[in-house]
């Protein structure tokens, strides 16, 4: 009896050893997660014109951002958003400007984590100029060159029209969205031409490669110094609701000590004069604040609306 009363303590104790173990190994896997601090910094973006220009635009940001982190900052060029998506989730890349869809569809997939939202100035119209309000949404627009004979959405059945990847809101999904709400669905009553870039969009239109396009408000502007007709030439039919802005995301296993400190680096970069320059060159952005996941359910709403027109 006394022979067994030593072997139960002690397969008992084996049992408590091996569960303090593996609570103790979970503990430390779930607090490695999210406790990731780079020793250098990998930044991609996105192209929203051609994706040469914007490497070289976006390039000084790498000496910013490194003088206010203290760590070395590279920066890339993906070659659409589904790219930055899955180099976030290999975790190749640890921040990633994605547009509010990639940023949904990165989230979703647990490869991104919201860090700030982008600022710009907004949009009057007639003339698409800027006004002086700092907004942290825009619209797209659907344009069509003067004189068409596409009046408004309804004459866009049977019309060519070019696009960005699917996973852009302004290129694609808030425009197909919304149009098929009203009865017209163009992923097939109508010929997409995917083009990568909004200036690509616009020069189509102007070139009559196709008869309309889908665009951010207003997209004219970004070739207004190659063509200063530009905003005469090619013209608005159809504005659709607020689109939540760009987003900096980062990859969930990201500190939090770090998310603040990278936060505060790159607000006090869009403040600078300097940083400022670069950052407009790039996507127009005035500034980066803070913002939650919530601001993005619209956009969850017309995906899913957009997923259903695809099936």
């Amino acid at each position: 009896m006394k022979r067994f009363r030593k072997i139960l303590v002690a397969v008992v104790a084996l049992l408590v050893a091996v569960v303090a173990t593996a609570c103790s190994s979970k503990s430390s896997s779930s607090s490695d997660k999210e406790n990731y601090t780079p020793k250098s910094l990998t930044i991609q973006f996105v192209p929203s014109q051609a994706a040469t220009k914007l490497q070289a635009r976006a390039k000084p940001l790498e000496k910013m951002l490194s003088k206010r982190l203290g760590i070395p900052v590279h920066i890339s060029m993906s070659t659409d958003y589904n790219t930055v998506v899955e180099a976030m989730k290999s975790k190749k890349v640890d921040v990633g400007f994605l547009p509010p869809d990639g940023y949904v569809l990165a989230h979703k997939q647990g490869a991104a984590d919201l860090l700030l939202q982008a600022e710009r100035y907004g949009v009057k119209q007639p003339g698409g100029k800027a006004t002086k309000d700092l907004v942290k949404n825009y619209r797209a627009e659907i344009l069509v060159k003067k004189g068409s004979k596409i009046k408004s959405w309804k004459d866009l059945k049977g019309k060519s029209i070019s696009v960005q990847n699917p996973t852009s809101a302004a290129g694609y999904v808030f425009p197909v969205a919304e149009l098929k709400e009203k009865g017209l669905d163009v992923t097939k009553d109508s010929k997409l031409v995917t083009v990568t870039g909004h200036d690509q969009a616009v020069l189509n239109v102007l070139n009559g490669d196709t008869d309309a396009a889908f665009v951010f408000e207003d997209a004219r502007n970004i070739v207004l110094k190659d063509n200063p007709k530009i905003i005469s030439q090619v013209v608005p039919i159809y504005f659709t609701k607020p689109i939540p802005n760009d987003t900096i995301s980062v990859i969930p296993s990201m500190s939090k000590s770090f998310r603040k400190k990278l936060a505060k680096a790159f607000i006090a970069v869009g403040k600078s004069k300097e940083g400022k320059k670069v950052i407009e060159s790039v996507y127009s952005h005035e500034g980066y604040d803070y913002a939650k996941d919530s601001d993005f359910n619209i956009v969850r709403k017309y995906d899913k609306m957009v997923e259903s027109s695809q099936k």
